[in-house]
């Protein structure tokens, strides 16, 4: 018959084995600034996004773990980590390699979603790596990971009307009406592609959505 302490160890066991068979085996992070004052601002696509992905999975992205808000969830078969950097925008690295490492995930099944400058609001662009494109927040995920081999979503914002416009007042302005409705649609169109990515492969979701832009009003 067994002992007490072997009970015990017997119980230990089947409980990491059981947190194992649930771990999250993709990090999906969104990246932002932390406050309200930044809710609507262009540099929060990303925040909205993994909002909207918390949404459609019925979860709550309000657990303080790695610097950052998160949320455990399922999306199709497959569970994943919904993460929110609470660094602010240029520390966003930190909370993501806490994660990943805790996750013991490397950046294959990271996944990033923010904004980009460079593209019309509404339009998406996929890829599968890249460099950092003068985004602060990836720069910043750059130099604490391994590589920059992890896929992203990136989602339009918009380019500032002149070239001497300060770029720093630009990502942290707000969108027109116009532009808001554009983003309203990418960001679903962005959480669609999230699914793809995790459950086909970020070729096939840069194939059906890099091309696409929000229906003409």
């Amino acid at each position: 018959m067994a002992n007490i302490f072997d009970l015990f160890e017997q119980i230990k066991a089947r409980s990491a084995e059981s947190s194992a068979a649930g771990k999250a085996t993709w990090i999906v992070a969104g990246l932002g600034n932390p406050g309200a004052q930044y809710e609507k601002t262009r540099h929060n696509i990303g925040f909205r996004t993994i909002d909207e992905l918390a949404r459609r999975t019925n979860t709550r992205v309000d657990r303080l773990r790695f610097k950052a808000l998160t949320a455990e969830c399922t999306i199709g078969d497959t569970r994943v980590l919904l993460l929110k950097p609470q660094t602010f925008m240029n520390a966003s690295g930190e909370a993501i390699r806490e994660a990943m490492d805790w996750y013991k995930l490397d950046t294959a099944h990271l996944l990033v979603i923010y904004d980009d400058i460079s593209l019309v609001p509404g339009r998406l662009r996929i890829r599968q790596t890249g460099s950092a494109g003068g985004h602060n927040g990836i720069k910043s995920i750059i130099q604490h990971s391994p590589d920059s081999n992890f896929p992203r979503i990136k989602v339009g914002v918009g380019s500032p009307p002149h070239p001497d416009y300060d770029l720093a007042d630009w990502v942290l302005g707000t969108f027109s009406e116009e532009d808001n409705r554009a983003v309203e649609d990418a960001i679903k169109r962005a959480a669609d592609a999230v699914d793809v990515i995790l459950h086909e492969s970020p070729v096939k979701a840069a194939e059906r959505f890099n091309s696409s832009l929000p229906p003409t009003p």
